[in-house]
């Protein structure tokens, strides 16, 4: 334990490893301070002491692991070539295949749906040497804010009890807060894994869709364009470095998803000081005051790190939220709706409710058409406002976490709750990525930011993130 490598000196890190960031975990196992088998040991210990209360892991996969983390080691031993997360502990998310597990949905008729093969995201991670310590929980279906179901039962925020700790990918981002994995594998249609991180205070990427593959092979072959175009895989860790490290491994081309792409992590230097544009004011809905204290915080420290950072308005973002909601809904009244109200639990149907009493009624095959054609010129407007702003500092949600079961509340909690959560389905509806990092927390309650950027422009977030992320000093949550 003082081996130094990539600048890691371990001998000055934590005793318990599941405090490490995956980086450096990765980096003492490389070198050889430690070994696989410690560091996943560590973690199952974690997950002992505090899962049965936070209840953020649906399956423990004790043994399964402990067995990869020898191969692990054995293969550091014999000299082969490492990937960027051998022999670190990561979960996935019980919505996505691992061979011979489950992949529940959070939705009892699905229990006993074993998984034959590995999702993409899947056997990405493992191709970079990770060793998957449990699955995460979800609500049903992964269509709310809140992680509970039937099932699996209710996820814990690990800094309070009575906020949600997010949805859909909620067991996720309190895994890792609470320290049970350095890195959790979530996925975000509508905001599912920067809500979620949001809500617990850590790093969560929502990548270009085409990036990580994407695939379900439980789910059958069959996608819709809601599925095939804003639902992403993407990473939640406890550092940004953690989730560009992720980001990476899993990214790996699979050509079971036709529409990833084959694009560079890195794309071409920025000309210039990178200027941002500052989001504060969204006309319509109101951004509570403790979000606009952390977007100037956010700002405050950009500039320090050398941004340029200007208050602008980006087009028409409430023109993006309605085109998510109108094809998204769409693909929900004809046929997804029915599945809920036959297969969903109680709090499922209640949500679903509300948002139809919403959104509902509205919806025919001339609407979702020309929702397409909305979405291709906004996005557009956006490409030329990124070629002069190419980083775009904006809120994550409008307001701070939610309590527990606001979405139950009725339909007009329901229009506040979806009106809060614009810039989440804004960002997804334009294809773009963004990152939610924390910039601390009012009350004990955490509090964040989201970066935006171009197509397969990660790497600015990214950047941006790690520059708020050393400046905000954001505590954990145990």
């Amino acid at each position: 334990m003082g081996n130094m490598q990539e600048g890691i000196e371990t001998a000055t890190l934590p005793a318990d490893i599941w405090r490490w960031h995956a980086w450096q975990v990765a980096t003492a196992i490389a070198n050889g301070a430690i070994s696989s088998r410690e560091a996943v040991t560590s973690c199952l210990q974690r997950i002992d002491a505090v899962n049965p209360h936070i209840n953020a892991l649906t399956h423990v996969s004790r043994e399964a692991a402990l067995r990869a983390a020898d191969e692990a080691d054995a293969l550091r031993a014999a000299g082969v070539p490492l990937g960027p997360l051998h022999g670190v502990p990561v979960t996935i998310k019980c919505n996505v295949d691992v061979t011979g597990e489950p992949t529940t949905h959070g939705v009892v008729a699905k229990r006993d749906l074993i998984a034959q093969t590995h999702s993409p995201v899947t056997a990405n991670l493992l191709d970079a040497g990770a060793v998957i310590v449990g699955r995460t929980n979800t609500p049903a279906f992964s269509m709310r804010w809140f992680t509970e179901n039937a099932l699996h039962g209710r996820t814990l925020n690990p800094w309070r009890d009575d906020i949600t700790p997010g949805g859909s990918s909620g067991g996720a981002s309190a895994a890792v807060a609470a320290g049970m994995c350095p890195v959790a594998h979530g996925n975000d249609l509508a905001g599912s894994v920067r809500y979620p991180a949001y809500a617990c205070g850590v790093a969560g990427l929502r990548p270009t869709a085409g990036r990580v593959p994407s695939y379900t092979p439980s789910s059958g072959e069959l996608r819709t364009f809601a599925a095939q175009f804003y639902a992403v895989q993407g990473p939640i860790a406890r550092s940004v470095r953690d989730v560009q490290l992720s980001l990476e491994a899993m990214s790996a081309r699979d050509t079971r998803d036709p529409n990833w792409v084959p694009a560079p992590l890195t794309g071409p230097a920025i000309d210039g000081p990178m200027r941002v544009a500052l989001v504060d004011t969204i006309e319509g809905v109101p951004i509570s005051p403790e979000v606009c204290d952390a977007l100037r915080r956010a700002a405050r420290w950009l500039e320090e790190a050398g941004y340029v950072v200007e208050p602008a308005s980006p087009p028409d973002m409430r023109e993006g939220f309605d085109i998510w909601m109108t094809i998204a809904m769409t693909e929900i009244e004809t046929g997804f709706a029915q599945t809920v109200d036959e297969y969903g639990d109680d709090g499922a149907r209640d949500a679903l409710r509300s948002m139809l009493a919403r959104f509902g009624g509205q919806t025919s095959l001339e609407r979702y058409i020309q929702g397409f054609a909305r979405r291709d010129r906004l996005r557009r407007r956006w490409n030329a406002f990124l070629e002069r702003y190419p980083l775009v500092l904006m809120p994550t949600s409008l307001e701070l976490p939610f309590t527990w079961g606001m979405d139950r509340e009725g339909p007009e909690t329901m229009s506040r709750i979806l009106d809060a959560q614009l810039p989440l389905k804004l960002i997804a509806a334009l294809n773009l990525p963004g990152l939610s990092v924390p910039t601390g927390l009012h009350d004990g309650v955490p509090v964040g930011v989201q970066l935006v950027s171009g197509a397969f422009r990660e790497d600015l977030c990214l950047a941006a993130g790690e520059a708020i992320e050393q400046r905000a000093r954001m505590p954990f949550a145990f």
